[in-house]
């Protein structure tokens, strides 16, 4: 049986619109949406609604998170919703740093994160100038592996993931723009 896999990225975060205009980092750990990311994941919404996911996958990160109850919230397949951290972005910048699982159970309050350790982002070696570790790729390309195998064990046959750019040019081949869904088929 194949399995169908709905990769999509998230939608403009904070950091994504000032590192577009600057190529700076804003040091906006955990960035969330912006305004123009919230219309992004409305304008996207319609499309998702026709099909019947059993189960959406999210990272932890909170735009992630923003972007999966906004495309899955009221879907009318009322799939459940795992925070999942194997998928999580590549650790190179500040909007990368995560936050504990009890901030983000405060912020929303619907979904389940006490399965997260503490620190569930890359955080393992010396902080660099900017204050974190940034992620060796061998250790990408090992959690890509890693959330392959996942989904790949996963009894759904439909599953959307809503993700990260460059975690998911990894996993599909594919650079997705904010919003864009690309099909992984296992």
């Amino acid at each position: 049986m194949t399995k169908i896999v709905h990769c999509i990225r998230h939608g403009q975060s904070t950091f994504n619109a000032h590192f577009a205009e600057t190529g700076l980092d804003p040091m906006h750990p955990d960035a969330p949406l912006t305004e123009l990311g919230r219309r992004q994941v409305a304008e996207r919404a319609p499309e998702l609604r026709v099909h019947s996911y059993e189960l959406v996958v999210t990272s932890p990160l909170t735009r992630a998170i923003q972007t999966t109850l906004g495309l899955f919230g009221d879907h009318p397949a009322s799939p459940p919703i795992h925070v999942e951290c194997l998928h999580r972005e590549y650790l190179e910048s500040s909007c990368d740093v995560g936050r504990a699982p009890g901030f983000l159970a405060q912020d929303f309050p619907n979904l389940s994160f006490g399965h997260l350790n503490e620190i569930w982002w890359h955080n393992d070696g010396e902080p660099d100038e900017r204050g974190f570790v940034t992620e060796p790729t061998a250790i990408l390309a090992e959690r890509v592996g890693q959330f392959r195998n996942w989904l790949a064990a996963r009894p759904e046959s439909l599953i959307a993931v809503v993700g990260h750019g460059t975690f998911f040019s990894h996993l599909t081949g594919q650079q997705l723009r904010n919003c864009e869904v690309a099909i992984l088929e296992l």
